[in-house]
Formats: structure tokens, C-alpha cells, sequence
């Protein structure tokens, strides 16, 4: 399982999961999780939107990274509403391996490892591999 959210360090751990998916016969599960931003209040958000747009990055983010060629390769798509290191703590109580980028487009773009991840690393079901670089 991967989880993704269109950063640059997400891209990279897809590239991971799938180099590492070809290697050992497994499939991928790309998980994308949407949350409603703190400022709804402020407003009317349509929960379609937010989750159509998670949907459609994440499909993006497998074609870029796997192309046309699936012929030895499973992808299962998932966007699931929620906070990202919830959804994906979750969801790897059924998974051998999670694999995640080091940051995401949160915050502290200094820091080595962001929330999620360093959540994730914490609290997952299963190993977690946390993806550095470009990959």
C-alpha cells in the first residue's frame, strides 16, 4: 500500500511501491485521503468536489508513474474521506507493506520527515517505508 497525495516525495514513493511491486509479484494499492479544510465553516465546501479532485490527482499520479504497460502489475485506486495518516493507518491493518513519502505538501517544508509520515511510521499495522528523494 502507498499513499498518495501529488507531492513530489508521494511520486517518488509510488515510483517505490511499483519498482518493489514488479520485484516481488505483489500489488499495489494507491491510497489518496481528502479532509475537509479547517476553514469550511467559513463557507459551503461540496464534499463531491473535494473528493472527484482527490480522485482525479490520484489517477493522474498512477498513469504518470505506471503508463499503459499493467500487463505484470495490479493497481487498486482508493480515495477515502478522512485525515491522511488516519486513513492510511487504518487501511494498513490489511497490508504487508506501507509506503510513504517523506514529505507531503504540508507545513514545515525544512523538516526531514513530515507528519503523516513520522505518524505513520509511529502507529501503522504492517512496516512502513518512508521514501527519500526523487526515486
Amino acid at each position: 500500500m502507498v499513499g498518495v497525495d501529488g507531492s513530489p516525495a508521494a511520486r517518488a514513493a509510488l515510483r517505490w511501491a511499483v519498482a518493489q511491486a514488479r520485484l516481488t509479484g505483489a500489488r499495489v494499492h494507491a491510497v489518496t485521503a481528502w479532509d475537509i479544510p479547517a476553514y469550511a465553516a467559513w463557507g459551503v465546501i461540496p464534499y463531491d468536489d473535494l473528493a472527484a479532485t482527490a480522485e482525479k490527482q490520484l489517477r493522474r499520479a498512477v498513469q504518470e508513474t505506471v503508463g499503459d504497460d499493467e500487463r505484470d502489475l495490479t493497481v487498486v485506486e482508493t480515495v477515502a474521506p478522512g485525515h491522511p495518516a488516519q486513513v492510511l493507518i487504518d487501511a494498513s491493518d490489511h497490508a504487508a507493506l506501507l509506503v510513504v513519502g517523506s514529505r507531503g505538501h504540508g507545513g514545515f517544508g525544512g523538516t526531514l520527515l513530515g507528519s503523516v509520515s513520522q505518524h505513520c511510521a509511529q502507529h501503522a499495522h504492517c512496516p512502513v517505508v518512508v521514501v527519500r528523494g526523487k526515486y
